[in-house]
């Protein structure tokens, strides 16, 4: 692709990466006779829902502003899941949502005559107390973690109008996490599956990755269908929709040696713009970089523009020595990222365009100081 012609910094969305995930994520669903959801909490950039609907309608949401973006931009009532609801948000959350499912008992019976009498389908989150998860960050199973009911609080049954479960226990994970979770989950919450009409299998299944086995993933999906056929089967993965879809577009604007160490520092900022970096931590893929240092090449640690001391990463080699104003390129900078940025020390925000089928880039939105300004007050 050519960047040239791209203002830095900007991320950019790839129409057709966009697509294949999409058809990919479409196939396996109508496969495997379960309903896919676009999870907004990775990826809410909705001036292309209107492709995401040519290939999933519906949308899962973790807020209230979540769910009326679902409402108004993808054109239907969200999924909807928090952690807690407050009575203020509780009108506005069920007027945009078709269902909702709530993390506690406390927080249902609180708001279950207002549910039934909106016709908005309740659910309880459950924790089944597993989850392969590595990174104690995303491990919402973890010991006296605060998502999800445990099966001892409902050995004697659900409360009445629960019409459906959810569990969270993945992290772009593939099929046989979910295997292994599903087997806990039916040995711990299986007797109340004949009280249900849906089970939704949370978000974290990361299908469109090169070494995902969706064939796999059919064969459990399909197999749990055929022991519960009267279970509508949704999945709401985030990160599969924009995965390997388009690039974060940086520039070098200076260059800082100290001990040794050359760091390129850039116009955009880690903390600020990639912080999954950090939180993580990973090290994205630098386009036309060697992503370990190669003795005898010029070798730099990449620098954000923020004012935190660890805003950095590194270090990357690259075939001929960075100078100051060109173009480094992060891969994979759309999911997670722009639902996550900052304008942390007042830093311009990355732009926003798509390159289209013909290979014909568009801005989409450039950020000013007035998108700064009123953040505040």
């Amino acid at each position: 692709m050519d960047y040239s012609n791209i203002p830095s910094p900007c991320y950019v969305l790839d129409e057709l990466a966009f697509r294949k995930n999409l058809s990919l994520i479409k196939q396996i669903a109508e496969d495997a006779g379960v309903e896919f959801i676009l999870a907004f909490k990775a990826f809410s950039m909705w001036s292309v829902f209107p492709i995401v609907r040519e290939y999933v309608k519906g949308a899962t949401a973790s807020s209230v502003f979540e769910a009326q973006l679902a409402y108004e931009e993808m054109g239907s009532p969200a999924h909807t899941y928090s952690p807690a609801y407050s009575e203020i948000d509780m009108d506005s959350i069920l007027k945009y949502s078709s269902h909702i499912t709530f993390n506690s008992l406390n927080q249902y019976q609180r708001f279950s005559q207002k549910v039934k009498e909106a016709g908005v389908s309740a659910g309880l989150r459950i924790n089944p107390e597993y989850s392969d998860v590595e990174t104690d960050l995303y491990n919402p199973c973890a010991p006296g973690s605060r998502l999800g009911v445990q099966a001892e609080i409902l050995k004697d049954g659900l409360p009445e109008g629960i019409e459906g479960l959810h569990f969270h226990t993945l992290c772009e994970s593939r099929s046989f996490n979910l295997e292994n979770t599903l087997a806990v989950v039916e040995e711990k919450f299986g007797h109340l599956f004949p009280l249900l009409k849906w089970i939704n299998m949370g978000g974290g299944h990361l299908v469109t990755h090169k070494d995902y086995d969706t064939q796999h993933l059919v064969r459990i999906l399909k197999g749990f269908k055929a022991r519960y056929p009267h279970l509508h089967v949704v999945l709401e993965p985030g990160s599969a929709f924009a995965w390997q879809t388009g690039v974060l577009r940086s520039t070098v604007v200076d260059l800082v040696e100290n001990r040794g160490i050359t760091t390129a520092i850039l116009d955009v900022s880690f903390t600020c713009h990639m912080p999954d970096c950090l939180e993580m931590p990973y090290k994205p893929v630098v386009i036309g970089a060697y992503q370990e240092p190669v003795e005898g090449k010029p070798t730099y640690r990449l620098g954000g523009s923020s004012c935190l001391a660890g805003d950095f990463l590194g270090s990357w080699s690259f075939d001929e020595p960075l100078k100051i104003g060109d173009a480094v390129i992060f891969d994979d900078m759309i999911h997670y990222t722009m639902v996550k940025t900052s304008m942390f020390n007042g830093i311009v925000h990355p732009g926003i365009g798509v390159v289209n089928q013909n290979g014909d880039f568009k801005l989409l939105r450039k950020f000013n100081y007035q998108d700064y300004r009123s953040r505040l007050s």
